[in-house]
């Protein structure tokens, strides 16, 4: 059953793929889309884009003060209607082994992916609860079936997983108000090309050692988001399930999206560790390269 309109909708890390294609989708559709992103350019580009009605938002979830300076705006704008959806989508990307992969690389990526839903989701919560809205998580399919190198990211989004089923069990006696898990596979954005940069960076700070124990298998890594970024699907298809998590009054919990992503998670239920462990290293074609410790 949908709603009985269209209301006003926040969005992070709008500025690029998945959440700049959401952004745009929704206003399209009627929505009073409040799209967030860290640049005036690219507040700019998307005012191109959008109706008149977009309003973009300066809103950098890793700050505290641009959390609530942006949560006041909306608030200014919308009044005691609230918002009728919040959507977590801002986030980055890293890759390396354990072993080398530096804290400080490891903790960006919780701050921005984890910690920063967080501190949104706290901010713009009584709003949502006036709109008796909805809160999408955008997670991944990596909230559900970890990737070797993916570490960082993989922590970031099984801790959104089990922070979105937390917090649905905690706003339940708020008939309203729902929370929704997205977790697509392969999609076409810009945040496996920054991450790409980001993990040869990385790679390029490199021991001798670390490269002699793990430079094989991280040639092949970037090779493999190459070719996920290639074959992934548009953002927009994305922007199509998120608006109906919104729409609807009795949205599903989780929704899966993308053939790849299905089809990941159901044989991981199927193989148990060790035999999808073998199946994963195999489709990603991971080279057996295994130095012996010096």
């Amino acid at each position: 059953m949908a709603r009985k309109q269209k209301g006003a909708v926040v969005v992070t890390g709008a500025s690029t793929g998945i959440g700049r294609a959401t952004a745009l989708y929704l206003d399209q559709l009627g929505y009073r889309v409040f799209a967030g992103v860290r640049k005036q350019a690219d507040a700019n580009s998307l005012k191109k884009e959008a109706s008149g009605e977009l309003t973009p938002v300066t809103l950098d979830v890793t700050k505290p003060r641009s959390i609530a300076a942006a949560r006041q705006k909306v608030q200014r704008a919308v009044g005691k209607a609230g918002i009728a959806g919040l959507v977590n989508n801002a986030g980055v990307a890293n890759a390396g082994p354990v072993e080398h992969l530096p804290v400080a690389d490891f903790q960006k990526v919780i701050d921005v992916n984890l910690t920063g839903q967080y501190a949104v989701t706290q901010e713009f919560l009584p709003l949502v609860r006036r709109g008796d809205g909805t809160i999408v998580f955008i997670t991944s399919i990596g909230g559900l079936v970890a990737s070797p190198f993916f570490s960082p990211y993989n922590a970031a989004k099984f801790g959104l997983e089990g922070m979105a089923d937390s917090l649905r069990r905690e706003i339940k006696p708020w008939k309203g108000m729902n929370v929704v898990v997205v977790e697509p596979g392969s999609i076409a954005t810009p945040i496996w090309e920054k991450g790409r940069g980001n993990s040869a960076a990385s790679g390029a700070k490199m021991s001798a050692e670390e490269r002699r124990l793990y430079g094989p298998q991280m040639d092949r890594i970037r090779e493999v988001t190459a070719e996920a970024e290639d074959r992934g699907l548009e953002p927009v298809e994305v922007a199509k399930v998120i608006e109906k998590a919104i729409r609807k009054r009795n949205p599903r919990s989780r929704y899966i999206v993308g053939r790849d992503a299905k089809m990941m998670a159901r044989m991981q239920s199927l193989l148990g560790d060790k035999r999808f462990d073998r199946l994963m290293r195999g489709s990603m074609d991971l080279p057996d390269h295994a130095p012996k410790a010096r």
